[in-house]
């Protein structure tokens, strides 16, 4: 788990992507708790390993075969219970697996908000009613689904949706996918919507 605790109103329990806490999440981790946040970020994957990007296909079969979202949002659901009496609000915020992994957090009662980046695997949930206030992201188009289908199938839930130019990743600055331009646009609508709630 990484952590960075300065004492700070407000908690981000943040959920990465396949690959693990690579760098990507510990960029993400520092450019919060610059914003102002205190930040955890715990090992969803069980095993101390970072995938690399060119390992995609075993950090895939690894997490689907060995992780469930369910048992995700439950530990999110103890990192709640363990970090609530110290902090104001606290909300999850998520990439990939890890948006999916927060979109089942949104149930949780003691969360204040939740904000998802591409999180493909919400359409195996669409079922599901967020307790707080929910921001997705998604890209332009995805490669296993498409992308306006789902946003339809949300459309009657109480959630904001952002659909930027793009592909999975844009938000990532070391993924060949990214896109500067809109991975700001899309961070300083994140900020604003959690200093909102």
């Amino acid at each position: 788990m990484k952590k960075i605790i300065r004492n700070q109103a407000n908690l981000i329990i943040l959920a990465h992507e396949i690959y693990g806490i690579n760098e990507h999440m510990k960029f993400c981790c520092e450019r919060l708790a610059q914003a102002g946040f205190d930040v955890v970020c715990p090992n969803l994957l069980n095993i101390p390993k970072i995938f690399s990007y060119s390992e995609e296909e075993e950090a895939y079969t690894h997490f689907f075969t060995n992780c469930r979202f369910e048992s995700i949002a439950a530990d999110f659901n103890e990192l709640t219970a363990k970090y609530k009496s110290s902090y104001e609000k606290i909300f999850i915020v998520g990439f990939s697996v890890g948006a999916t992994a927060a979109w089942l957090g949104s149930t949780i009662k003691d969360i204040n908000g939740a904000v998802c980046f591409y999180g493909s695997r919400i359409r195996d949930y669409t079922e599901l009613e967020p307790n707080c206030p929910v921001l997705l992201f998604f890209p332009e188009k995805e490669q296993s689904f498409d992308v306006n289908i789902l946003i339809n199938q949300l459309a009657a839930k109480k959630v904001e949706k952002v659909q930027m130019n793009g592909k999975h990743g844009f938000c990532d600055p070391y993924s060949l996918n990214y896109k500067e331009d809109n991975a700001e646009t899309a961070w300083g609508l994140m900020l604003a919507f959690l200093q909102a709630i």
